[in-house]
């Protein structure tokens, strides 16, 4: 096709000099554009080549007509190439108020066929006047009109009865034209902005009326502002300001109207801002103007042209007199910027659309389109223009968008008689996915093209798509079947008839599409029997699944399904014959019906039993257990070591089963035990809580009552002595099974589990091995034999007991020498030394209870918890502590005690692992020896930052976080809040009300 269009003769006659009559007649009223005859259907999508808001499909027709007209008035009166009949428009008068001709319909010699039909593979009509409204003699143009002289119908008129353009405004237009060229001697038409000449050229004398004009007027701003504003070319700022002057005075003329005098200041203005506009072409500035040439507005004015090739009397046919059509219309790409590539994409949309909005019944257009995608193909690889990837891309996704919407049901969709509309439409969706992946997509690039066969896949997933559609409503019809035969004797099951159905459905599939996407997929036929047999199977095994004891019902659905079985790959034996693997693969995909289905459904049975058995025996034992060290090897829980017997037992029984398939039920087992296990770990961190169960909820300030009106009362009430000293509030927790040796009982038992389900899954393996039923492919499949619940849960619920046990210790344990005493009164009398006394009798217990592969974790949690509560001390300790900058040396000294007691002269924690869970107090610690005029400094600066403006009369309060940070201005209210001197008190009173002294 790009050849053809690079032979057709571009053209040079002059107009024809003599006028037609119409010409010297009053000017008639002017009629609306008229509208096609066919409306789209409601899934057509929308032009892919873009939306304009701004302007109607009217308007876009209008405004490619005048460019038409602009470009090819020199060449456009030449007379048609075409030998036609006397009905047709070449001969046929054209009334002046008549926007088309009645006779459109051509019959033409061989010899003057149109080329570019024929390489559409498109056909030509056999007989003169044989349109649909060939012998309409009550059309306009016949009667009176047929008696008058008849003259050769130019390429021009053509084009304008092609596209509805009403004569009046066509002359209108050709006169205006006339004005710019005498204006303009020796300009070329590139050179010039069409609507703005057209503003400027045509008068309210030139139209009916004011009315008209003004209409006119304004369509012919709103093109121009479409072209050089809206989808320019070459973008610019929004800051440009011939742009913005531009904009204002369109606008300002779509308001008020606008004069175009030639000495009209507002004209003059406009005019050159809009010829520095379109002469840009990125940063240098050229002869030719760009105002219709970008993207979508340009693409949309051209479809309009192309839209003129289909016959108004039949409209999804192209005209015989399409290679004069399109010679002219190439004429305008050179305004347009338009080009081979770019015309490829508008013509092929456009037979599309045709062929979609005409009732799919002209497969010609169909056939056209897919010939213009072989050009596209070859232009995608050539073309690395990203706008033109753009719109190849979305023109493509609409269109394999409405393909693939019927043909992922392909079954409701096409039927015998529609069987060839279906064949176009699966050509043409896989082109357009091919030049999509292979041409367009950057994955596709970087893989090997072997890898992808993108016909191939999308021919599976149609036939994927549309099978398991088919087969969900033979359910539906099969479950009518069954409800009405269910009152007659010996009614056929359900399954039986969907059985007899799912056949017929895999034999229609075999003769009627199979051979049409065989053509793009070798084993078009297996893929849809392998679909139809994976469809079956699933409700066959929920069927089995449901049988307590064999019935005649069973019987005869497993007898009906081993018979479509059978059929289904006999199907697919025959599809795979010259198929690379054999049709192995296929094979694969159909796993075989398990004919021992009443066998397998009471050893489910048998499991779920067990399984219960199990469920009860944990929580009647879990009611039981103390969790108190009982001096075995691993200081685990007994109910722990009798569930590991009890399931150890139970695989073993499971074993001993006179069954034939013990590997195909064992992950039935295997997962009703994982979740066993899983069910113990949970209900052993039950109660145990949670790290904020032991965390005392944020106090109030230290200076600030707790009737203070910047804070509420605390719910709980606590006693005297958290009154008189820290205001920090606990929890209780003095259940004896919560006991430090009791959690570490709790952590060992998970650990146990954990580790003793490696040990299960090893046996597993060995009585597999010793199984007659056993395949080598049973031990390939690892996940079949594995626990996968359990062990998760149980890391999760030794790391909530883990922080719950830190927390405990640290916040409710040792309450009495860390939140009460620490620090209380004078620093240097109330230092950390009891605090480090009762850790470390702790950690001695951890370290002979726990084992060895939990205990760093513990005591990691342990350390965390006890830095938490070191800052929680120094900076929500309560009125009973205060520090000075002095004191801050005594803070650090302690603190560093408290790492080197983890640290243990490195026999401890590493020190990497202390230094990353120390860097918050780290951090906080330099604030206690900053002075207190700093510290007021940079808390009102981080105030200011942090509110603002509003912040400058009054500091309001900051909220608390808990998240302490240097950077954070409630850490430094608290630090300051607890600061031992003047400037800190009278700071604290100022601001907040807060009282002066401790």
């Amino acid at each position: 096709m790009n050849q053809l269009f690079r032979d057709l003769s571009l053209g040079h006659s002059r107009r024809d000099s003599f006028s037609s009559p119409q010409q010297q007649q009053p000017q008639p009223q002017p009629q609306p554009m008229p509208t096609s005859k066919f409306s789209p259907p409601i899934d057509l999508p929308s032009s892919p080549l873009g939306q304009l808001t701004q302007l109607t499909n009217s308007d876009l027709q209008l405004t490619a007509y005048e460019i038409f007209v602009s470009v090819t008035r020199t060449t456009a009166a030449k007379p048609l190439s075409t030998t036609t009949s006397n009905d047709s428009p070449s001969t046929t008068h054209i009334n002046a108020n008549s926007t088309s001709s009645p006779n459109l319909q051509r019959s033409l010699t061989s010899a003057a066929a149109s080329k570019m039909k024929k390489a559409l593979g498109l056909k030509s009509s056999s007989s003169p006047g044989s349109g649909s409204n060939s012998n309409n003699n009550n059309s306009p143009g016949s009667g009176q009109s047929q008696s008058r002289n008849r003259k050769p119908l130019t390429v021009g008129e053509l084009m304008r009865i092609q596209m509805k353009i009403p004569e009046a405004v066509d002359s209108r237009i050709r006169k205006a034209l006339l004005r710019v060229s005498a204006a303009q001697v020796g300009r070329r038409i590139e050179s010039t902005v069409l609507p703005l000449e057209l503003l400027q050229q045509l008068k309210v004398s030139d139209f009916i009326d004011q009315q008209e004009y003004e209409t006119w007027q304004k369509r012919t701003l709103r093109v121009l502002e479409t072209g050089l504003l809206l989808h320019p070319l070459v973008p610019f700022d929004k800051s440009n300001s011939t742009a913005q002057r531009v904009r204002q005075i369109i606008h300002g003329a779509l308001d008020r109207g606008l004069e175009t005098g030639r000495n009209n200041e507002s004209m003059q203005v406009l005019r050159s801002s809009v010829m520095a506009l379109a002469n840009r072409t990125g940063l240098a500035y050229s002869e030719s103007c760009h105002w219709a040439d970008g993207i979508p507005f340009n693409l949309r004015l051209y479809e309009m042209l192309l839209e003129a090739c289909f016959d108004p009397n039949d409209e999804s046919s192209i005209i015989e007199e399409v290679d004069d059509i399109m010679e002219l219309v190439k004429k305008t790409w050179i305004v347009l910027g338009i080009n081979q590539a770019f015309h490829n994409i508008c013509f092929t949309w456009v037979l599309f659309y045709r062929f979609v909005a005409t009732g799919q019944t002209e497969l010609d257009l169909l056939y056209a389109a897919n010939t213009e995608l072989a050009e596209i193909a070859n232009d995608a690889k050539a073309t690395k223009d990203p706008e033109y990837s753009k719109v190849l891309s979305s023109t493509l996704s609409a269109i394999l968008g409405w393909a693939e919407k019927r043909l992922l049901a392909y079954h409701d969709t096409f039927d015998g008689v529609s069987i060839n509309t279906m064949e176009g439409i699966v050509s043409l969706g896989v082109s357009a996915a091919r030049i999509l992946v292979e041409d367009i997509s950057n994955e596709y690039r970087r893989r090997r093209k072997s890898e992808v066969d993108v016909a191939r896949s999308r021919i599976d997933t149609y036939i994927r798509s549309s099978i398991k559609t088919a087969f969900a409503q033979l359910m539906e019809k099969a479950d009518s079947s069954y409800r009405a035969s269910r009152n007659k004797p010996n009614p056929l099951p359900l399954l039986s008839i969907l059985a007899k159905d799912v056949d017929d459905l895999a034999n229609k599939e075999k003769k009627t599409f199979s051979p049409i996407l065989k053509r793009y997929h070798p084993l078009a036929a297996g893929v849809a029997v392998a679909t139809l047999h994976t469809c079956y199977g699933n409700e066959l095994k929920q069927f089995i699944s449901g049988i307590m004891e064999l019935t005649p019902d069973a019987v005869q659905v497993l007898r009906a399904a081993d018979k479509l079985e059978k059929d289904l790959v006999q199907i697919a034996v025959e599809d795979s014959v010259d198929s690379d693997d054999g049709g192995k693969g296929i094979i694969r995909e159909m796993p075989p019906y398990e004919a021992e289905g009443v066998i397998a459904s009471l050893v489910k049975v048998w499991i779920k039993t067990r399984l219960d058995r199990v469920k009860e025996w944990i929580d009647e034992n879990l009611q039981q257990e103390a969790w108190n060290p009982q001096g075995n090897e691993d200081e685990c829980a007994s109910s722990a070591i009798e569930l590991l017997h009890v399931i150890d037992e139970t695989l073993d029984a499971y074993f001993q089963l006179p069954i034939p398939m013990h590997p195909l039920l064992l992950p039935d087992l295997m997962t009703g035990l994982d979740k066993c296990l899983q069910y113990y770990a949970t209900k052993t961190k039950s109660g145990c809580g949670l790290r904020n169960t032991y965390v005392p909820a944020m106090p109030a300030l230290t200076r600030c009552d707790t009737q203070s009106k910047f804070f509420k009362k605390k719910e709980k009430p606590v006693n005297s002595q958290q009154k008189r000293n820290s205001q920090v509030a606990t929890t209780n927790g003095n259940n004896t099974s919560f006991g430090v040796p009791q959690l570490c009982v709790r952590i060992n038992t998970l650990h146990k589990i954990k580790s003793e389900c490696e040990s299960l899954e090893k046996r597993i393996i060995t009585h597999l091995r010793n199984s007659e039923s056993a395949k080598v492919e049973d031990f390939s499949n690892g996940l079949a034999k594995k626990f996968e619940l359990t062990p998760t849960a149980c890391v999760d619920s030794v790391q909530q007991i883990s922080e719950s046990l830190a927390y405990k210790l640290i916040f409710h344990d040792l309450n009495s020498v860390l939140l009460d005493g620490l620090y209380i009164g004078l620093p240097s009398s109330s230092r950390i030394e009891p605090v480090l006394q009762a850790i470390e009798r702790n950690l001695l217990i951890i370290s002979d209870t726990l084992h060895e592969r939990v205990r760093t974790r513990i005591i990691t949690d342990i350390m965390r918890a006890s830095f938490d509560g070191f800052l929680l001390v120094l900076l929500a300790g309560g009125p009973s502590r205060a520090f000075s900058v002095q004191d801050s040396q005594i803070i650090e000294d302690d603190f560093k005690s408290l790492k080197d007691l983890f640290w243990a002269n490195g026999d401890g924690l590493s020190s990497d692992l202390i230094d990353k869970y120390s860097a918050t107090v780290r951090c906080i610690l330099p604030l206690f020896r900053t002075d207190t005029e700093s510290l007021i400094e940079r808390f009102r600066r981080l105030t200011l930052e942090a509110y603002g403006s509003s912040a400058r009369s009054r500091l309001p309060l900051p909220p608390t976080s808990g998240q302490w940070n240097p950077t954070e201005p409630n850490t430094l209210l608290r630090v300051l809040c607890c600061r031992n001197d003047d400037a800190a008190s009278k700071f604290l009173k100022k601001t907040y009300n807060l009282p002066k002294k401790l």
